[in-house]
């Protein structure tokens, strides 16, 4: 069933052909990595297959099982309903019904709420995020404050935060390098006693992104790095290297070892498709960047936002985005909002296009966008 849903032979043969395609005037360079991750589709399987072991139970998910509308739809049309955050959902629940948990993993407390309902539960949560939760409780228990590079409002890193609360540790989220950079001056530059309206200023900053009753004074004095496992891994390894300096900074090497720890958190499966564009777009002369993924999905804008830094790049969530040779729905990198672009595809001659997508996105919809290319590449009749 996974493999008619999701399957390409068109991308098989391209993968087969040196992950290029080409057709009169058109070339497609497919990025080396790209599309579901081992995670990804360990997560829709066990979707598939729970829906197959339970043909007469109500079948629930807490929310998106990825970030990926055609998939999450896929799942509906299947009758799997989705709970969200309706907590009258969730407490409706009985012992009769079965509970998906996503790739992302939920919080402490929504697993907690769910294992007081006594419904069955099935966890898809990849091992990658796992991994991180393992080294945010460690970080909880030896007293370390976990600073995590993620999206506050991100279901992955919000369930890591709660892993921290979890274990009677704290934490704070950190989204770029702007807010590392405020954070390394407060760690360089602790806040004296009196400085109350400097203190209260960092706290509006961050309270929203911090575990309760979070005091900088007290709480960075031992930090420990962590990440969301989508975000742009170069990034998170330069804010690493910025609270390390900060911290040796203050503390000196001699005791960076009890004021500082760092375990290694990123996720292959997103460094690997990072990797390849990089590589595409350092071998291949493209034209343009196509990048396909939900808008939603945080490792889909992280490769678009990759791209674009050196070439015309245009995330698309699905096929459909492409309207036209002469229209394009799309959502430019740093937007909230999709918008329509004209003249996007070369009118004549040679044009070279490179292809990658999230891991969340499936090979027939990377088919789907070729086979789109090429017709918008065939001479009028």
């Amino acid at each position: 069933m996974l493999a008619e849903n999701y399957h390409s032979a068109l991308v098989e043969q391209i993968k087969t052909d040196d992950f290029s395609f080409r057709s009169g005037r058109l070339t497609v360079h497919l990025a080396r990595e790209f599309g579901f991750c081992y995670g990804v589709d360990r997560a829709v399987d066990y979707a598939y297959q729970t829906r197959e072991r339970f043909p007469d139970r109500r079948v629930f998910l807490t929310g998106e099982i990825i970030h990926n509308p055609h998939v999450n739809e896929k799942l509906r049309a299947m009758g799997i309903e989705f709970i969200g955050h309706d907590e009258d959902a969730v407490g409706a629940l009985g012992q009769n019904d079965v509970v998906i948990l996503p790739a992302f993993g939920v919080t402490v407390g929504m697993l907690e709420r769910l294992d007081k309902r006594g419904c069955t539960l099935i966890d898809t949560t990849c091992g990658s995020v796992l991994n991180v939760w393992k080294n945010v409780r460690r970080y909880a228990e030896g007293g370390y404050t976990s600073v995590i590079h993620g999206k506050v409002w991100h279901e992955e890193t919000q369930a890591t935060a709660s892993q921290a609360v979890a274990y009677g540790g704290r934490y704070l989220v950190v989204f770029d390098r702007q807010e590392a950079s405020l954070l390394c001056d407060v760690i360089r530059r602790p806040f004296a006693d009196a400085d109350d309206a400097a203190r209260q200023a960092f706290i509006g900053k961050f309270g929203g992104a911090a575990s309760p009753g979070f005091d900088p004074g007290r709480d960075l004095e031992r930090i420990g790095l962590a990440n969301q496992t989508t975000m742009l891994m170069s990034e998170s390894l330069e804010i690493g290297e910025m609270l390390k300096a900060a911290m040796l900074e203050r503390y000196g090497a001699a005791e960076m070892d009890s004021h500082f720890q760092a375990f290694d958190t990123i996720c292959s499966a997103t460094q690997d498709r990072q990797d390849a564009v990089v590589a595409l777009l350092r071998e291949q002369p493209v034209d343009l960047m196509i990048v396909i993924g939900g808008y939603n999905s945080s490792n889909t804008c992280n490769l678009a936002r990759i791209c674009a830094q050196s070439r015309p790049t245009f995330h698309i969530a699905d096929p459909d985005c492409l309207v036209s040779a002469g229209e394009i729905r799309h959502r430019p990198v740093g937007s909230k909002a999709e918008v329509a672009a004209t003249g996007w595809f070369p009118a004549g001659g040679p044009v070279t296009i490179g292809l990658t997508s999230g891991a969340s996105t499936p090979d027939n919809l990377m088919g789907a966008v070729v086979a789109k290319l090429a017709e918008f590449a065939r001479p009028a009749a």
